[in-house]
């Protein structure tokens, strides 16, 4: 189901926290997990299935980043390659 998350549907779900704590401004997500503030501030009082969610979040987070640091990237080499010609 969720790839940062291990063991089976009966596991407790881990915390996304990998000790990268800066929340970025702009987005309103913590840097290293891609967590809300809320979501961190309460992530000791969810329930499992919370927890999973928030877990959810962050993959469709995550993907979303990815999309737009290669949409980025792609934008800039072909600004490049256009001047080159």
């Amino acid at each position: 189901m969720n790839g940062g998350m291990n063991g089976g549907m009966n596991a407790p779900p881990p915390s996304p926290c990998i000790n990268i704590c800066r929340m970025q401004e702009a987005s309103g997500l913590c840097e290293g997990c891609l967590r809300t503030i809320d979501e961190i501030a309460s992530w000791s009082t969810f329930d499992d299935a919370a927890k999973r969610a928030v877990w959810d979040a962050i993959e469709t987070r995550h993907a979303e980043w990815l999309d737009k640091r290669f949409e980025s990237r792609d934008e800039s080499q072909a600004r490049t390659q256009g001047e080159k010609q």
